[in-house]
């Protein structure tokens, strides 16, 4: 799952969920984003391997986004992103029998 949230207003924007979420499946959600929502100041993503795929920071540089990673092992320093993900977990996903 993706979850991608407003650090402002701390809602949550989309929820894409999918057994395998590529660099190009988070630009298309960025891009759609950017249309309906507005451009954002800034990208605050952890590290995991899809936002930090070349092919998405290239696109972000190239359209002139500001991009900001946590420290790995750091979670706090994205902290409302990680408690709706631990919320959205346990209301969400542990109810469920999930099948490979």
């Amino acid at each position: 799952m993706l979850n991608i949230m407003d650090g402002y207003s701390r809602e949550c924007l989309c929820i894409l969920a999918a057994r395998h979420i590529t660099a190009y499946n988070v630009m298309e959600v960025l891009s759609t984003l950017f249309i309906t929502v507005g451009i954002p100041e800034y990208i605050r993503s952890d590290n995991g391997p899809e936002p930090t795929a070349n092919v998405l920071r290239q696109r972000l540089d190239d359209l002139g986004f500001k991009t900001l990673f946590i420290e790995p092992g750091s979670p706090w320093e994205n902290g409302y992103i990680e408690s709706f993900n631990g919320k959205c977990r346990d209301e969400l996903l542990n109810r469920e029998i999930l099948q490979p």
